[in-house]
């Protein structure tokens, strides 16, 4: 089985045609890059002393198009914290740094019992039926059939707020099995393509960003995505989405949009 990324070594990975995003054939979906950089922050060594630590928000800055050639990833401790530490990735093909990610990794303790959920749960994914991107404007391939989707509500083939479920055909780096934030920001950048308010043959919506806030690790495979777009008076707008797993709301996730006339 092929994956979103072969990996070269040295931490230089080799987009496939999976990674290939709606829009053009030449760059990708950022939801592979954004959980790629996910999980090179996740490889950067905890302090044993200190116990457990969890990624809390991650932040994936968006400064060109991932091409489909050859990337690399590299992560670091930018601020070192004996409770709470400030990472930070960068994501480049050849000299070109397409993506820089900061994140903050907080101490792990329990709060179970005063943990609440901010989002109702969706409905059981064997309650949907598949979800269907609009063919119109798009290439063959690429992203949107490497994820398999479920309706819950709303149409990703038209417009306005709605909520699906996703899961990943394919892993994200060969021979490896993605942790469960990776599965996380694979689907994460989906929310404005989800929920979108325009039609995309008459309109650019393009985020310049992903932040992501987690509650907690999702479990299981697949990601549910519940998405609201908003578009102001000036050329930008926000789409939002609370991010669920079967047992409930995992994380919240926003992007920035640019929004224009083709």
């Amino acid at each position: 089985m092929e994956a979103f990324y072969l990996s070269r070594g040295d931490g230089r990975y080799l987009p496939t045609e999976h990674t290939v995003g709606p829009w053009t054939p030449d760059a990708q979906h950022f939801g592979p890059p954004s959980a790629l950089l996910v999980r090179e922050l996740e490889a950067l060594p905890q302090d044993a002393k200190s116990g457990e630590r969890q990624l809390a928000r991650v932040t994936v800055e968006i400064l060109g198009p991932a091409p489909l050639s050859e990337l690399t990833v590299s992560a670091r401790v930018s601020r070192p914290g004996r409770s709470v530490e400030l990472l930070s990735a960068e994501l480049a093909a050849s000299d070109r740094v397409v993506a820089r990610a900061s994140a903050w990794r907080m101490a792990a303790t329990d709060t179970g019992e005063v943990a609440t959920g901010t989002e109702p749960p969706l409905p059981s994914v064997a309650d949907c039926s598949e979800a269907l991107w609009p063919t119109g404007f798009r290439f063959h391939g690429g992203y949107l059939d490497a994820v398999e989707w479920r309706a819950v509500r709303g149409t990703v083939t038209g417009t306005g707020p709605a909520a699906v479920w996703a899961r990943q055909r394919v892993p994200l780096v060969d021979d490896e099995k993605p942790s469960p934030l990776q599965r996380l920001f694979v689907i994460a950048d989906s929310g404005s393509g989800a929920s979108n308010v325009l039609d995309p043959a008459q309109w650019l919506f393009i985020n310049s960003e992903l932040t992501v806030h987690v509650l907690r690790e999702p479990v299981g495979e697949w990601i549910g995505l519940d998405a609201v777009t908003a578009i102001g008076p000036r050329g930008v707008g926000t789409a939002r989405s609370a991010l669920h797993d079967c047992e409930g709301q995992v994380a919240m996730g926003t992007q920035a949009l640019l929004v224009r006339h083709r």
